[in-house]
């Protein structure tokens, strides 16, 4: 039976974090805040929406003392949610892209909405709009940081955020491996071509070398993306 993993400093930072993934922090993600934090790279008050209780629960942790909120990162300010004019949206898709919790729902050249119960107000969709449609609803008036979230919204958006990376990734892979099939098959079908002049064969050759480069670098990028280093050329 194996031991159970004990958490990590940057484990345990995350923990205390809400959750939002809106980059406040400066970073892409909670995570990535919470493992700079361990290492000594960034400050425990850079996140505006867990606001000063949410500074003090790192603090303790460190054992350090209590801070303002960096101004640089914002301010701590009630909770908000992404709403959608949905006379005027177009159907881009932006919106969903930039959504780290995938609390927006629509296809393409339709209208999108706000799941308003997913949304975790870091309005990160509000900027990639091109037609200005979208808008940030006060929703938790006189309540801020941690007063306007709680710790099973938090676990939830993180549930979410890992959920879409991990969707990401795959696709991202599975995407990689079409292409590669693809250009196999092309490489295949290059191959297989009649006798051909000296023309044609010099073409074929240049077009071999480019398919047999495309195939490569998308087995390096596969490998990178499983989190194994290219083997030795």
């Amino acid at each position: 039976m194996s031991t159970p993993r004990r958490p990590t400093l940057a484990d345990q930072l995350e923990d205390l974090l809400p959750q939002t993934q809106c980059t406040k922090c400066g970073y892409p993600a909670c995570r990535p805040y919470a493992e700079a934090i361990a290492a000594g790279e960034a400050a425990y008050n850079q996140c505006p929406p867990g606001g000063a209780e949410g500074v003090a629960r790192l603090a303790s942790l460190l054992g350090k003392p209590v801070i303002p909120i960096n101004p640089v990162n914002g301010i701590e300010r009630s909770r908000s949610r992404a709403f959608i004019d949905e006379s005027v949206c177009i159907g881009c898709t932006l919106c969903i892209q930039a959504c780290p919790v995938d609390a927006i729902v629509g296809a393409a050249k339709q209208m999108h909405t706000v799941v308003t119960d997913l949304c975790t107000g870091c309005d990160l969709c509000v900027a990639p709009c091109p037609v200005d449609c979208i808008s940030m609803i006060e929703v938790t008036p006189g309540q801020t940081g941690w007063a306007a979230w709680s710790q099973e919204q938090a676990d939830q958006a993180r549930a979410r955020h890992d959920f879409r990376s991990l969707r990401l990734r795959r696709e991202k892979q599975e995407n990689e491996a079409r292409l590669a099939a693809k250009a196999a098959a092309k490489l295949k079908e290059v191959a297989a071509a009649s006798v051909a002049s000296p023309e044609e064969k010099a073409e074929q050759d240049r077009k071999k070398a480019i398919i047999q480069a495309a195939i490569e670098r998308a087995r390096l990028k596969k490998e990178q993306l499983a989190g194994n280093p290219p083997a030795d050329q």
